[in-house]
């Protein structure tokens, strides 16, 4: 089962982000850390952990400055509002990076038909619906896993 660690790792990978990149981005999220802790993060100290287990918060908070960071503040905003979410993170992370990469449901559609994984719109519709809504569908680590490993094929080549 993936953690927010695992997401961050295959995230930042799949999209090249670099040291400084992180903690920039980190910063536009309300998030300060140094280039240390970014490494920790990433870096695991056995089979399951990481040096430094990212929480529920922080990692949002990393998906609401990858928007800032690739679209720029709202504009009128001094600080961002952005309201944190409990629920599946996975279909969180669908739904930040939609937004940050000004993806269209068909531009997620092929990206996940290049890695492998065969989705219908009705589907991806569900998983990127409000928790609670009558046709939400919870995104499994099958589904992120894939649609990280379709960024990695489009942003690494």
């Amino acid at each position: 089962m993936m953690n927010h660690n695992d997401r961050l790792t295959r995230l930042r990978y799949a999209l090249d982000i670099r040291d400084i990149d992180m903690i920039k981005i980190f910063e536009f999220g309300g998030v300060t850390v140094t280039k240390e802790e970014v490494r920790e993060m990433l870096k695991k100290k056995d089979e399951e952990n990481y040096e430094i287990e990212l929480t529920d918060e922080n990692f949002e908070r990393f998906l609401n400055g990858m928007i800032i960071s690739q679209r720029g503040p709202r504009e009128g905003n001094e600080e961002p509002i952005f309201e944190l979410h409990k629920g599946n993170a996975n279909n969180l992370l669908l739904k930040k990076l939609k937004i940050a990469l000004s993806l269209t449901s068909d531009d997620m559609l092929n990206l996940l038909d290049e890695a492998g994984v065969r989705v219908s719109k009705g589907e991806l519709s569900a998983i990127l619906r409000k928790e609670g809504h009558r046709n939400y569908k919870p995104c499994g680590d099958r589904y992120a896993r894939n649609f990280l490993k379709g960024l990695m094929l489009r942003y690494r080549d």
